[in-house]
């Protein structure tokens, strides 16, 4: 017996299993998109590599387009409101929340030109992934050394000035579906600060329509997205990085629970002290 009729059966029986079982189609749709992820990454570091030689900025361009494409595997639509305030000549600092790994698509949908990721090290050592993150020209900080950390952000506040480049970070830190923002960490802040650039915050709408880990839940759907007006930060001093973070963590916390269609009321909701989901 050859092995062609294994295969076959294989294949149907996932198939069969992906019709009856909810879990089944989540992770056979999470499989596809890490799928699409390795591969996209590995075409397009080629051609990044081709057509710049190497690690910059303008490398986003090609990064973004594969990326974007993903969302028609999907079902996903993104409605942004507010993109042309994202459109500026000249550096900032973009935070926005961060829900789950399919924030990239998102970032990828409203990411501006000359902009780059700051991204945890780790992600460095993921393959064709890190590869692309490296090329794409994304900062990379060790978190577990607080002063390595501070010094690439040192760095990163030189650069976007001397480079025009606006950076984009994500303030809570880490991935979080509890259906609220989670504390704002200062680092950003700090950056805008100490460049004197403003902070221009991008508000996505919770995912829990159409996608949730927990329940294996993973559907189509739309992502409403809104950018909101700049906060300057010229004149101000680490001193005021406290009240800084508490305003635009308010008014991205209020954006969210209007944009988001689960409201906060539902049983899902957890305030913004609540532990990060894994």
């Amino acid at each position: 017996m050859g092995l062609w009729p294994w295969l076959t059966g294989a294949l149907l029986l996932l198939l069969l299993l992906v019709q009856l079982s909810r879990s089944a189609r989540f992770y056979a749709k999470v499989s596809l998109y890490c799928a699409l992820c390795v591969s996209g990454s590995t075409l397009a570091a080629v051609i990044c590599l081709l057509r710049h030689g190497g690690r910059t900025v303008e490398n986003l361009s090609i990064i973004s387009w594969f990326v974007r494409t993903f969302k028609y595997m999907f079902g996903l639509r993104f409605d942004i409101k507010g993109r042309q305030k994202l459109e500026v000549d000249h550096p900032c600092v973009i935070i926005s929340n961060h829900q789950s790994i399919l924030d990239m698509m998102g970032l990828m949908e409203a990411l501006p030109k000359r902009c780059v990721q700051i991204a945890k090290r780790e992600l460095l050592f993921m393959g064709p992934v890190g590869l692309i993150m490296y090329l794409g020209g994304v900062f990379f900080i060790n978190r577990q050394r607080s002063r390595t950390a501070m010094t690439v952000m040192a760095d990163v506040g030189e650069r976007m000035v001397r480079e025009n480049l606006k950076v984009w970070v994500y303030p809570e830190g880490t991935r979080n579906d509890n259906g609220d923002l989670l504390p704002f960490k200062k680092g950003a802040f700090y950056l805008a600060i100490q460049a004197q650039v403003p902070i221009i915050p991008v508000v996505y709408s919770s995912f829990s329509s159409f996608y949730d880990y927990k329940t294996k839940f993973f559907t189509s759907g739309t992502i409403r997205v809104e950018v909101l007006d700049a906060v300057p930060t010229s004149g101000l001093t680490v001193a005021d990085v406290p009240k800084l973070m508490d305003s635009c963590h308010q008014a991205m916390r209020t954006t969210f629970l209007r944009i988001s269609k689960t409201p906060q009321e539902n049983g899902a909701t957890a305030g913004p002290g609540s532990q990060p989901a894994q």
